[in-house]
């Protein structure tokens, strides 16, 4: 299994950062593509007009989310990977740490990419606004 360590500075405070990332609409607002998002532990959500699945595993508001993560091209039997994001915020700007856990051989490098492109760059330019 493999795993990533990323972090992103947004102009952003990090409890807006939390709802946003937890809300719909915004989340599909900030990576433009359709997202159906849940505040509720256990609630499950998709990204990326489905592409992305998974679940909430724990909420502490403005500071943490951990989720289940997948994409449909996850292999069937293949588990879940795991996501932790941490936000820490100075200055009103806030560090959003993102750690991704038992990813499949090979899934690392893909995904960190996969996070810049779709994640952090869209949404530095969303939060700049």
């Amino acid at each position: 299994m493999e795993s990533l360590k990323m972090k992103v500075v947004l102009p952003v405070k990090a409890e807006k950062l939390y709802k946003a990332w937890l809300n719909s609409k915004e989340h599909s607002l900030f990576t433009g593509a359709e997202a159906k998002a849940s505040t509720k532990v256990n609630g499950k959500f998709t990204a990326w007009d489905g592409y992305i699945s998974g679940k909430n595993l724990e909420l502490k508001a403005g500071k943490k989310i951990v989720q289940t993560w997948r994409t449909s091209e996850f292999a069937e039997n293949a588990p879940d990977s795991n996501l932790e994001i941490k936000f820490e915020e100075k200055a009103g700007k806030t560090t959003l740490h993102l750690s991704q856990t038992n990813l499949q051989k090979g899934d690392a490098k893909k995904y960190t990419q996969g996070w810049k492109d779709f994640y952090f760059t869209p949404m530095k330019h969303y939060f700049s606004k």
